[in-house]
């Protein structure tokens, strides 16, 4: 830490005042999976429930971030690491604000995961694996990435030229080409309000 730098850490307000005004717990629900496992679709359907709950929550997507804060990064194993290191500070901003945080990213490894929870804290983190063979990914392809990654025009993509590791231990997986999104959603929103019941 520089000099010049002087943080506040002591003076504002805590956790705790944030979390009673909103009558809730924060904390991250993590989704990792493949590109076009249902990752998105599954924390858009999560949120919306949540929100008719009366539970603020916020979602960050992988797509999205890559458009704002992280724009200026790439695909590189180390750029890769950087966006997830960057979400996961931001992240953590959030959940300690009180705001149940919705994570939609593919973070194709168990390093990168444990840097996540590691930064955000592991009482907060909730890892939910979207565990849609890469088969169905495939087939989806809702984005044509898969195609080109077939015909060699897009470098280092996860599943057909970069590796995706199966997360250890998650707290739950989904497969969305199994399992309807409304069973999905309705075990993860039970997951999320045994959660915040604990803290009540």
């Amino acid at each position: 830490m520089t000099n010049n730098i002087y943080p506040i850490y002591d003076r504002i307000m805590t956790r705790q005042d944030k979390e009673a005004l909103l009558k809730q717990r924060g904390m991250m629900v993590w989704f990792t999976g493949l590109s076009g496992s249902g990752k998105s679709t599954i924390a858009l359907a999560v949120e919306r429930e949540l929100h008719q709950r009366g539970i603020l929550c916020r979602i960050l997507d992988g797509d999205n971030i890559r458009c704002g804060i992280n724009a200026g990064l790439g695909f590189s194993a180390e750029d890769r690491k950087e966006n997830i290191r960057r979400i996961a500070e931001v992240g953590k901003l959030f959940v300690e604000t009180g705001i149940v945080t919705l994570a939609a990213f593919v973070s194709p490894t168990n390093e990168y995961r444990q840097m996540a929870r590691d930064i955000i804290g592991s009482e907060d983190f909730i890892e939910i694996y979207v565990s849609t063979p890469l088969e169905v990914c495939e087939r989806r392809d809702v984005k044509g990435l898969y195609a080109r990654a077939r015909r060699g025009e897009v470098k280092d993509f996860t599943g057909i030229s970069a590796p995706f590791e199966i997360p250890e231990h998650p707290a739950m997986s989904v497969d969305t080409s199994r399992q309807p999104l409304e069973e999905s959603v309705k075990q993860i929103i039970n997951m999320i309000a045994n959660k915040l019941q604990q803290s009540s």
